[in-house]
């Protein structure tokens, strides 16, 4: 099985920020976009695959396909998911994907979510799914960029 270095949630999923900054600094070679809606759309996933460099491979999954296809991985394969929701993470942990931590990035919920930091906006179903999450023993990190400053979510929740 490869090495699974991340799971980070962004509801804008793959852009420079994430393709660029987080893969180098993770020293990932394999972003998976794992997302049930960006599998079938060609057009988001060819404009995700222009901010990525030509070293590291990116595959768009669905959360399940995600699930399954890990414990297949290459042991050379240093990886780096990234999902769009709270309710996309906790599907993963809950299909056994093992994971410490995961990296909250952004999730602008402006409409319905309560703003509890710069990037987030969390409705109660976001909280709610991050509870469960937490509750089956993983970190939850705050950190838009891998400059700032961890914060743990639920010191702020």
């Amino acid at each position: 099985m490869g090495k699974l270095l991340c799971i980070r949630i962004d509801d804008r999923l793959l852009h420079g920020q994430v393709g660029v900054t987080w893969a180098n600094t993770l020293g990932a070679n394999l972003i998976i976009v794992a997302n049930d809606k960006v599998v079938n759309d060609p057009v988001q996933q060819a404009l995700m695959e222009m901010v990525v460099s030509e070293q590291v491979g990116i595959r768009f999954f669905s959360i399940d396909k995600t699930i399954a296809v890990l414990p297949k991985a290459s042991p050379k394969q240093l990886i780096f998911i990234v999902c769009k929701s709270a309710q996309d993470a906790l599907r993963l942990v809950q299909g056994g994907v093992e994971i410490d931590s995961i990296n909250i990035g952004n999730i602008h919920n402006t409409a319905t979510g309560k703003r509890i930091h710069r990037s987030l906006a969390l409705t109660e179903d976001d909280i709610e799914s991050f509870k469960q999450i937490a509750d089956l023993g993983v970190k939850l990190q705050v950190q838009p960029v891998p400059s700032d400053k961890i914060i743990d979510l639920l010191s702020i929740l």
